[in-house]
């Protein structure tokens, strides 16, 4: 059996389009937000991005940002604490979809739990974002500041 694709009249194939969907915690605390510094990931290593992580199979977006922020930061969060921010589709790795939430109540103080991939967990003004950020979270955090739910980025 061979792969063929067909083209539609409209110049475009009949294969359905497959994303992966990144969450990213906006952990607000006053004027600040939580950011850490990558390392040993092979991407952006020393650029300071927000805590984050990918959609599991059979996970809402929202129990994924639970569940990762238990993992890298060690704080609880309540699905009722989950704030709604910024979606972004973004082109990296072939197409995107990150889902900014904002979360200003939470248990526990963070820490940084992965210590292989984070050099370092620092709070910074939501005025004042740190220097080297990976561009596509700089752009979705000037976007939730200027309250625009939805951006698009590299297409």
């Amino acid at each position: 059996m061979t792969d063929t694709v067909t083209k539609q009249a409209h110049g475009s194939d009949t294969r359905r389009h497959k994303v992966t969907g990144d969450v990213h915690l906006v952990l607000r605390r006053g004027n600040e937000v939580l950011f850490g510094q990558r390392q040993n990931t092979g991407f952006e290593d020393s650029a300071w991005h927000l805590p984050s992580g990918h959609l599991e199979a059979d996970e809402s977006v929202i129990t994924a940002l639970i569940r990762e922020a238990e993992e890298e930061i060690g704080v609880a969060i309540k699905a009722e604490d989950v704030q709604f921010s910024h979606v972004m589709h973004n082109s990296s790795s072939g197409g995107r979809m990150a889902f900014f939430f904002t979360v200003r109540n939470w248990q526990g103080e963070p820490d940084n739990r992965e210590p292989d991939k984070c050099a370092a967990l620092e709070w910074f003004s939501v005025n004042e974002l740190p220097d080297h950020m990976i561009d596509y979270c700089r752009v979705a955090m000037r976007s939730i500041a200027d309250g625009n739910s939805f951006s698009v980025y590299g297409w």
